[in-house]
């Protein structure tokens, strides 16, 4: 039997069958291979019974896409749900989930939640004129008024949505609202930090009809771009798609060199996106400098005979031959002498 696990919690998956929802635990085998399963993988059962709601997980079917954060599999698109105020809208980090999206080839839609709070015209203003234009489709949503959502479905029909953003922009709201009942717990911004407060604990795939699908997720913020080199950084940018390098640097990093081809291009591109580059090329600096020591340390580890690789030993752990043992108690009689 095959089905998708929906719900992961401790050590026991919940998996969506044609007999309804089983809950299911690791093969052993599986366990010893260290295999990973993560919610939205299509898993094959084995049953203790024909009867039964209980079952073993004996093998991971192929997936099609794996998103690393969170960590969730076969999805179709992702949904990066932000809030126009309360939290403040963060562009920085709004132009983090999309370059997550676009490394992991996953289309991302934007939507902006909270519209019904008043002074938020500049802001949709300042959005309509930086995102359509790179390719990105957007939605304004009210979770509390109910109002965008007849746009926003047409989006989700088909598809396995994940829905991503930072805690308190209102994900929950919004799937509630989707569903017409208040399954999911939420809660408001805190008056203290003015952030939003973790209320989603865990990723889970919800049915919005029997073909669209929404994994509701926990919000984070601590998206950093340190797996990445700092030539990759321009690949998760829609504004140098398609554009031809006329950059004759080899090297270039495409930020204020001199001659650089790119520059043209960069200068048309909005501040927040500007600034949202440099800081994940500095970011993947870091990482590029702690790979490098890591390769200078484990290449000091090494030596080359006769074009073979092989393990230095040190000083320390190198057994003595036992011709130069031999030749030390010769020696040490020969002082004695």
């Amino acid at each position: 039997m095959i089905g998708r696990v929906v719900k992961i919690f401790s050590d026991f998956y919940y998996v969506e069958t044609e007999k309804g929802i089983v809950e299911a635990k690791l093969r052993t085998v599986l366990k010893k291979q260290k295999a990973e399963v993560y919610t939205g993988d299509y898993v094959k059962l084995e049953q203790l019974d024909e009867n039964s709601l209980q079952a073993f997980v004996a093998e991971v079917v192929e997936r099609k896409t794996l998103i690393s954060r969170p960590k969730v599999a076969n999805v179709t698109q992702a949904i990066i749900v932000s809030a126009l105020k309360e939290p403040d809208l963060n562009y920085e980090q709004l132009d983090r989930y999309i370059a997550h999206c676009e490394y992991h080839n996953i289309k991302p839609v934007l939507c902006f939640n909270k519209e019904d709070i008043e002074d938020t015209d500049d802001l949709k203003e300042n959005i309509i004129n930086t995102y359509p234009k790179l390719g990105y489709d957007i939605v304004f949503t009210s979770a509390l008024n109910k109002t965008g959502l007849e746009e926003l479905r047409p989006i989700l029909k088909w598809n396995t949505s994940i829905l991503c953003g930072a805690s308190g922009v209102g994900k929950s709201s919004l799937i509630n609202a989707l569903l017409n009942n208040s399954k999911l717990k939420t809660q408001p911004v805190s008056d203290k930090t003015k952030k939003g407060v973790h209320t989603t604990r865990h990723c889970e795939i919800l049915d919005l009809d029997s073909e669209t699908f929404i994994v509701d997720t926990p919000g984070f913020s601590h998206l950093k771009f340190d797996f990445l080199l700092p030539s990759q950084v321009i690949t998760l940018f829609s504004e140098f798609r398609n554009q031809k390098s006329t950059c004759k640097y080899k090297n270039c990093l495409h930020i204020d060199e001199d001659g650089c081809g790119y520059q043209d291009i960069i200068k048309l591109m909005a501040g927040s996106r500007i600034e949202s580059y440099k800081k994940f090329v500095a970011e993947a600096k870091e990482y590029e400098e702690k790979i490098s020591k890591i390769s200078i340390k484990n290449e000091a580890r090494v030596k080359y005979n006769k074009n073979k690789m092989m393990t230095k030993i040190s000083n320390k752990k190198r057994s003595l031959s036992r011709k130069v043992i031999n030749q030390n108690i010769y020696k040490d009689e020969f002082d004695n002498e």
